[in-house]
């Protein structure tokens, strides 16, 4: 597998073949009821998205909105839908400080960053084949996202401090039986310590 050496398996390495990837860290996801709290999630995420820059390494901004008249929003028949009217504009505000930092920003209709936009196209272009994936929520967002990440065999490493859900048994799922099958767990010190080597 890429990111590790030979010498020693179990050592992340990144290079420059990799970005960092921050799903719907925005005003109306960030002032959900989340698990861990969303402003140390924030936090992390801002720390990361730091050291990608100062590694000169892409940092995508993925963020969830729909049309004002709420014609592209999910229609399926399910038993617990969606929401039934566009969100306010500002739902979708990336805060200013994580927006300074951001080189792409995709924004998706759907759970996954991949469905309907173009993140692959950006991530190929700039020669990615490493994803740093981290936001809220772990089984939604960040979830959808990792496995067609992985289906399009892209490396994947989880940022799980910053990382989170709005129910903790989810976020533990995600991490515990998904993510360990698709990529490596990883922490944000560690994957700073490990970006440029």
């Amino acid at each position: 597998m890429t990111g590790m050496t030979a010498a020693d398996p179990d050592r992340l390495t990144l290079g420059t073949d990799t970005a960092l990837v921050l799903i719907d860290l925005q005003t109306g996801i960030l002032a959900l009821p989340t698990a861990k709290p969303s402003a140390e999630i924030l936090k992390k995420g801002l720390a990361l998205a730091e050291a990608f820059h100062a590694h000169k390494l892409p940092v995508v901004l993925v963020k969830v909105a729909w049309s004002p008249d709420g014609g592209d929003l999910p229609t399926a028949n399910v038993d617990r839908p969606g929401p039934a009217s566009a969100p306010p504009a500002a739902f979708s505000e990336i805060p200013g400080e994580l927006a300074a930092l951001g080189d792409v920003v995709v924004t998706k209709r759907h759970w996954g960053a991949f469905t309907g936009t173009e993140l692959d196209l950006q991530l190929r272009r700039r020669g990615i084949h490493r994803i740093v994936l981290a936001g809220i929520s772990t089984s939604v967002g960040v979830e959808s996202t990792a496995r067609t990440a992985w289906e399009h065999s892209y490396d994947l490493v989880f940022a799980e401090d910053a990382t989170a859900d709005t129910d903790a048994d989810s976020h533990a799922h995600s991490f515990g039986k998904i993510f360990p099958r698709i990529g490596r767990i990883s922490t944000t010190d560690e994957i700073i310590a490990a970006l440029g080597s």
